[in-house]
């Protein structure tokens, strides 16, 4: 019998990009176990309209 997942889908989204002005958005998709990271990801990814590292936080 299999467990029930702990794991959930999250939207993350570039912090730097609003600021920018420039047209589009970057997200991202992925899933955390909620019960290991019960609070909010900041993870540094790639930003293909600023083309660079930025830090991504996630949304609701």
């Amino acid at each position: 019998m299999a467990k029930k997942g702990n794991r959930i889908q999250v939207i993350l989204e570039c912090t730097e990009h609003k600021e920018s002005g420039k047209a589009g958005t970057s997200r991202y998709i992925t899933t955390k176990n909620k019960k290991n990271t019960p609070d909010r990801m900041e993870i540094k990814k790639f930003n293909p309209i600023l083309k660079r590292m930025t830090v991504h936080k996630e949304i609701k």
